[in-house]
């Protein structure tokens, strides 16, 4: 695959072959679309150079005038049209679905409803679901490819950047379906990397000793993926991701941890932090004890109302 911009202004005629499609539906469409005279000629040339039988899938683009041998080249050294795409780490199935609609024009419902599918899921994958296991990264697509196979680039992806670390599974109590839970929690708490093995300490922790999780995102994700600050009602959610009313890990990851999140999932920092609150600044202050914990809070508070004081807020 080659990635070629092409000019603003200049006619782009393409013609879309899918998987599966004979070659005499293809050169019709080649005809069709103009950028062919012969479709006689065309095939015929074709089988001559053994062009026919090997087509990459994809949308093929032309611009100015194309011969034969053009066209059949571009089609032989697999020239189509592709995407750079990334999905950030900590992307829900309802972000990558936006991203797809947004970027490959795909009906963004059908891909949540499609990777949401739980019987989908089992029978292809042998997983529960495919929440947490879409890969956040950058992939090249070629314009055209199908959902099924966006979701096998994704998922092949998960398997190929966590082989032999998600099986090795160090943690003794966590299985690697709940390292991957854990690690989407990770995800969605921490903006800098080097604090994540301190937040996934937090969560250890906790678990060890059978306390609540009581981790926002969770209780987030059960609203609908409405990422907000948390009013007191919402903490009476009824939902297993609800993290405020029932102890242990939710069923579930709530996105797509990047490797960062699943490694300090799996090695937490050795602390007795058992409390962490963000400092509004973009990082966290960590504490051993509900005491020390409120008194952070307390402090956060009074200098956020400092600042907004001295900026006349």
């Amino acid at each position: 695959m080659v990635f070629v911009p092409i000019e603003l202004g200049v006619e782009v005629r393409s013609v879309m072959v899918d998987e599966n499609d004979q070659f005499r539906v293809i050169a019709k469409r080649f005809h069709q679309s103009g950028i062919i005279t012969s479709e006689y000629l065309f095939r015929a040339v074709a089988i001559l150079k053994r062009v026919d039988k090997n087509i990459l899938p994809g949308r093929y683009d032309f611009t100015g005038k194309v011969s034969i041998l053009d066209v059949l080249w571009k089609i032989k050294k697999h020239d189509i049209a592709t995407l750079l795409l990334t999905i950030p780490e900590g992307a829900t199935i309802f972000k990558i679905g936006s991203i797809m609609a947004g970027n490959l024009g795909m009906d963004s419902s059908a891909f949540v409803n499609r990777v949401a599918d739980t019987s989908f899921a089992l029978n292809k994958y042998n997983l529960p679901g495919l929440e947490g296991y879409l890969f956040p990264e950058t992939y090249l697509f070629w314009l055209g490819i199908k959902m099924d196979g966006i979701i096998d680039m994704l998922v092949g992806e998960f398997y190929r950047k966590t082989a032999g670390i998600l099986d090795s599974c160090p943690t003794n109590h966590l299985s690697p379906k709940e390292v991957l839970v854990l690690a989407s929690i990770i995800e969605a708490e921490a903006l800098h990397e080097d604090e994540m093995p301190s937040i996934s300490s937090v969560y250890h922790n906790r678990l060890r000793i059978s306390m609540m999780l009581q981790a926002d995102p969770t209780v987030n994700y059960a609203l609908g993926g409405i990422f907000r600050p948390l009013k007191y009602d919402d903490l009476k959610l009824i939902s297993p991701y609800n993290t405020y009313g029932q102890t242990g890990l939710p069923p579930g990851p709530i996105n797509s941890p990047g490797l960062a999140a699943i490694k300090a999932a799996l090695n937490p920092a050795k602390t007795d932090f058992l409390y962490f609150v963000a400092d509004g600044l973009g990082r966290h202050i960590f504490s051993k004890t509900l005491e020390e914990h409120n008194r952070a809070k307390f402090n956060i508070r009074r200098l956020r109302k400092l600042s907004e004081k001295n900026h006349g807020v």
